[in-house]
């Protein structure tokens, strides 16, 4: 086939002019969101435009000065809607594409990522009653104030032998929705009161296109508590919870949850004016930023892990059965790729560590040194880190410093870094970070394939990625395995895209299901980073250490982390 690209048409074999298609992927991150303009029939990533959150992550205080106490996570509903009104008309203007053109949009967002909203889809932070009140606004996914409540959420849960705990891994995480909402119901009833629903962002940003409350799967399974076949657990728990909580599904939630690919709905004519697009055109039920990754890469079989590496990580895994795996974030039929279990865990630290260290860690020569030489600081501190040899500094480090989402599932755990001397370095350092992040995934591979989910493939996605050689051989020495990168630095993007070409089906020039989708669209890159041995040799020692220390502040040997913390707290109260 031949293209024309001043008209967007392709001549095939007899010669025949057939109109090109194209979806949009909507990816919003933790700091920014970005759209993307997909050919539909080759995967070819036409446009990218990426809109800067005004707002950011909001953990110290509201946009009116209210101070927020430890641990807050916060973010503004309007920036969500300006990454629609920003982005999607620039991918248009880019491209050349017309709007007659797009048959799709696919959206992924951070989870659990939640808000109190009114019946129409108002946030209640929109409203002069709520606008000072933390409570009222969206938790991000990394909000751990929840924490107390997702501690006696699992203690209420174990001690009534709840048998849904075991596909969370046996703990459920304070970033998930139900620990949220009994934050919300203990400290602002009122607030609890007022909302008529609590939802996912990920599902709020599809109301505002479609007009529709349509909840999808992906973050009812693993954020949400909610099962294919038995649904939510039963209302008896959450009067456990608190008796206000007793309807808290059927008055605050919903039961009427959509299959990933399933057509949410259309763009109507109020948000054709904020996006530019047409009334009518598909629009699919929402997404997990990290699940909607594993089709852009491929991946629509067992055995083969994909990690998302952005400021977090997430790793997500196809299975055959469902295993319990403990300390895993979930495990859900049909969540990722329809047929299989879909496995998901993380990390809650990874490019954020590396950022605050460079942020806050490094001394003034250093800062000189980079802008000398045209760098950043991270291009200066990596091409320094890599000239040492593995175990060279003495160093071990625990990659907790936003706590540990797998294989512990406890945000009250914190960083720590052992072995440092007067005469360690700052690339020293930097280097023991990116290796104690290595070291968490080969705990989360390793805690997989012994309890029977087998890891046969290791793919990874995003930003350091697409971006860093060092951090991924790194990753290829400690957990031995070769890795293969995705072929799009817009991976969930790409995802979503292909999501939206679903929603639209063949018959409007997409597709029928996500798997078709996948062998046209996605796309991994010839680029594979190989174990080197004398390396793997030396991180196998260094991985027994980590895995001692891991355990002995981990597993409640020392619980000095948590009792530094309830310290912090008390001063700062």
């Amino acid at each position: 086939m031949a293209l024309e690209p001043t008209t967007g048409r392709v001549r095939n074999e007899n010669d025949i002019i057939i109109m090109e298609r194209y979806a949009i992927g909507v990816d919003f991150g933790t700091l920014s969101g970005r759209s993307v303009l997909v050919n539909t029939r080759t995967g070819e990533e036409l446009a990218v435009s990426v809109f800067e959150y005004p707002h950011g992550v909001m953990d110290e205080r509201l946009p009116d000065g209210t101070r927020l106490g430890v641990d807050w996570a916060l973010q503004h509903p309007q920036d969500y809607l300006e990454v629609f009104r920003k982005t999607i008309p620039d991918v248009l203007m880019k491209s050349g594409v017309k709007p007659g053109q797009v048959i799709g949009v696919g959206i992924d967002f951070t989870a659990c990522t939640m808000l109190p909203v009114m019946s129409d889809g108002t946030p209640l932070c929109f409203t002069e009653r709520f606008r000072k009140t933390p409570n009222a606004w969206i938790k991000l996914w990394k909000h751990h104030a929840a924490q107390d409540q997702a501690n006696r959420l699992n203690a209420i849960a174990g001690k009534r032998d709840e048998m849904w705990l075991a596909r969370y891994g046996g703990k459920i995480s304070s970033e998930w929705l139900i620990p949220k909402i009994l934050q919300i119901v203990e400290e602002s009833p009122e607030v609890y009161e007022a909302a008529d629903r609590f939802i996912e962002a990920a599902d709020w940003v599809v109301w505002q296109l479609t007009g529709k409350e349509m909840r999808n799967s992906c973050t009812a399974g693993y954020k949400g508590l909610w099962h294919k076949h038995d649904g939510y657990p039963p209302d008896d728990f959450f009067a456990a919870l608190n008796p206000a909580m007793r309807k808290v599904v059927d008055k605050k939630l919903s039961r009427d949850i959509y299959p990933v690919g399933t057509k949410a709905g259309a763009i109507t004519a109020k948000s054709a004016l904020l996006t530019g697009l047409l009334p009518g055109t598909a629009v699919a039920v929402a997404n997990v930023d990290a699940h909607v990754s594993m089709p852009a890469v491929g991946i629509t079989s067992e055995g083969k892990m994909l990690m998302i590496m952005g400021t977090s990580t997430c790793h997500m895994l196809l299975g055959t059965a469902e295993k319990t795996v403990p300390g895993m974030c979930g495990v859900v039929e049909d969540g990722i790729i329809a047929g299989y279990y879909g496995y998901e865990a993380g990390q809650s630290c990874v490019g954020d560590h590396f950022q605050w260290f460079a942020a806050n860690c490094t001394p003034a020569e250093y800062s000189a040194e980079a802008a000398s030489k045209g760098m950043d600081i991270h291009q200066l501190l990596t091409s320094k880190a890599e000239k040492l040899k593995p175990g060279e500094s003495g160093l071990i480090a625990l990659d907790w410093w936003n706590g540990n989402r797998s294989v512990l599932v406890d945000v009250d755990l914190a960083g720590m870094l052992l072995g440092a001397t007067l005469l360690t370095r700052p690339e020293e350092i930097y280097r023991a970070l990116i290796e104690a992040t290595a070291y968490g995934t080969r705990m989360i591979i390793d805690t997989f394939e012994e309890y029977g989910v087998p890891v046969n493939g290791l793919y990874a996605a995003g930003g350091i990625a697409e971006k860093n050689p060092f951090v991924m051989q790194i990753y290829a020495d400690v957990t031995d395995r070769e890795i293969r990168i995705s072929g799009s630095p817009q991976a969930p993007a790409l995802g979503s895209a292909m999501f939206g070409a679903v929603a639209a089906g063949s018959e409007a020039g997409g597709y029928d299901n996500i798997v078709d989708a996948a062998k046209a669209m996605g796309k991994l890159k010839d680029t594979v980073y190989r174990p080197i041995k004398e390396n793997v040799d030396v991180y196998d020692l260094l991985f027994a250490e980590y895995r001692l220390v891991h355990d002995y502040f981990g597993r409640g040997s020392n619980d000095v982390m948590k009792r530094l913390k309830e310290i912090k707290k008390a001063v700062r109260s």
